[in-house]
């Protein structure tokens, strides 16, 4: 039977048909809302699990560089106990065998600060290259500026066998970034020291060239490990992770403190303190001259 033949329908079956039309729209339209709050639901539901996951993260990382240091702890292989590292001509540093430092044979502060200050270890030695000993802090502008201004000299005369060059890094301003960035990056350095010295003088130089800003979260575990990769270092990830060098760390700067160190960097020439209103250069020769 053609459309046109089929039997008209009555008003009340065409307000039947239209209400059940309407009942079918309402009940897809039901389930579609259903459905959207369903997705909803669940992208809040994963959505506050990702918030969770990063603020745990955030919370663990912060609690793990935050944490207290020890007391006591080993020294690196290479590394003195006054926090040093002595280069000599190339990749060459002083080999040492690691020890023990404990926090509780820091001396204790004269009540006044030295007219003279002395520093352990830094004093001229007979027969022996001008010794230059550098106290620096690796988020110190100040330490980066002065690598700018003499790092190359410095190196120069290292590479003729004129001087040797301690660099003692400090955790003096761990207060400047939200990380303790300060003292983790001294334990980097250390780590780094303690399994591939020939590569601590090119870490170092990166650790300044990529230099974090005063404030600033610092570089992060992770990058300080890829650092030392880049520096062409053996793996350092678990000395990091353990923060094995820290309490290290912790102990020179406390020493350094404590002989009237104030402030980064501080720099001695055969034992005497360089004043720094003087060019470095000509008074490590003026040194270097007397010693004939």
């Amino acid at each position: 039977m053609s459309p046109a033949n089929e039997p008209r329908l009555s008003k009340a079956e065409r307000t039947a048909q239209a209400r059940e039309r309407a009942r079918e729209i309402r009940e897809a339209q039901l389930k579609k809302d259903k459905r959207n709050k369903l997705l909803i639901a669940w992208g809040i539901v994963v959505a506050v699990v990702a918030i969770i996951a990063v603020v745990a993260l955030v919370v663990t990382t912060s609690l793990q560089q935050s944490a207290p240091v020890a007391d006591e702890g080993p020294t690196p292989a290479n590394g003195n106990v006054h926090g040093g590292v002595t280069l000599l001509a190339n990749t060459e540093v002083v080999k040492t065998q690691s020890t023990t430092v404990k926090l509780a044979d820091v001396p204790s502060a004269p009540a006044t600060k030295p007219a003279t200050v002395t520093a352990p270890g830094a004093e001229a030695e007979a027969g022996k290259p001008v010794k230059v000993v550098a106290y620096i802090d690796f988020i110190c502008p100040v330490c980066k500026r002065f690598e700018t201004t003499y790092g190359e000299t410095l190196t120069t005369l290292r590479n003729e066998g004129k001087i040797s060059v301690e660099y003692r890094p400090l955790g003096f301003l761990d207060n400047q970034s939200s990380t303790n960035y300060s003292s983790r990056a001294a334990n980097a350095a250390a780590c780094v020291v303690n399994t591939s010295p020939e590569k601590y003088a090119d870490f170092f130089n990166l650790l300044f060239e990529r230099q974090p800003a005063e404030g600033s979260a610092g570089i992060s575990d992770n990058d300080l490990k890829k650092l030392a990769t880049d520096a062409g270092s053996a793996s350092i990830d678990s000395c990091i992770d353990t923060k094995q060098f820290r309490p290290y760390v912790k102990y020179s700067t406390q020493e350094a403190a404590a002989i009237g160190i104030t402030g980064t960097p501080t720099v001695f020439i055969d034992g005497k303190q360089w004043a720094g209103t003087t060019d470095l250069a000509a008074d490590i020769q003026t040194a270097i001259d007397a010693k004939g």
